[in-house]
């Protein structure tokens, strides 16, 4: 893997974990559409490490916050309710993730599964932003609709779902603001990166100082910093109308290709 390829591939990262059009989607289709060797889940999951680096950086004041609630107080505040919330909804994606591990590296990664899942994704997506009230904010959120979110969130394990979109349209079908499920999609994703960080950590040893691997895990880190910021604010004024159409146009156009292709 060449240093412009990973630079690629960790833009790819930064913008499509918090962006609703999925990043392990990109990180297949790339190498894909370009013919370029899969650098393989490895390299994926460390390019995950920079967006949890680029998550952790922008929320680090509310995750302070909710660790010496959650820990010290518990469920008798809003931060400690929260903190309990995240956690225990990150549960089900671990699961998931734990399960369906040998299929995420197999069949998962068919251009023709990804094109048909970021069709069906940005359909739901349309739905969950029409039709949501979007009358409540993330801090209001209840222990069932967190744990709901969470369970979601085990179908990203599929390259072409997105964690960040079926999150996203999960709290906009149970009633949150753009911006609210926007948010609580990003602080359920600092536990279920890190996890997935940690199991890889054998795997990345002695990997992650090779050049390709830090350029990849910089980029991604900083690039997933500035679309957190953009994204949030995007939301206060916006639609997801924008990602709705990138899902459908693609997955179109890979389904296309992978039938010319064979």
């Amino acid at each position: 893997m060449t240093i412009l390829q990973a630079f690629i591939l960790g833009l790819a990262q930064g913008l499509g974990e918090f962006l609703p059009i999925s990043s392990s989607a990109h990180l297949i289709l790339i190498p894909w559409l370009f013919k370029w060797p899969d650098p393989g889940l490895p390299f994926d999951v460390a390019l995950h490490i920079g967006t949890l680096l680029a998550v952790v950086a922008y929320f680090w004041r509310d995750w302070l916050t909710l660790i010496r609630h959650g820990l010290g107080k518990g469920f008798k505040t809003q931060e400690g309710k929260m903190f309990w919330y995240l956690v225990i909804a990150s549960i089900p994606g671990a699961v998931a993730g734990m399960l369906l591990e040998k299929k995420a590296e197999t069949i998962f990664r068919s251009p023709l599964i990804i094109g048909i899942m970021l069709i069906l994704m940005g359909v739901i997506l349309f739905a969950a932003d029409h039709l949501g009230s979007k009358r409540r904010e993330s801090k209001n959120i209840s222990f069932g609709q967190s744990l709901w979110i969470g369970i979601s969130q085990g179908l990203a394990v599929i390259p072409g779902v997105s964690r960040s979109g079926i999150t996203m349209s999960s709290g906009l079908f149970l009633g949150l603001t753009r911006e609210g499920a926007a948010r609580f999609s990003f602080l359920l994703s600092t536990p279920i990166i890190a996890g997935a960080g940690l199991l890889e950590l054998k795997n990345l040893a002695g990997k992650m100082l090779n050049l390709p691997f830090m350029v990849g895990i910089v980029t991604s880190a900083v690039v997933g910093f500035l679309v957190i910021g953009f994204l949030l604010r995007w939301l206060r004024k916006s639609s997801f109308l924008p990602f709705v159409w990138y899902r459908l146009l693609l997955g179109v156009g890979i389904i296309f290709l992978f039938l010319l292709r064979k």
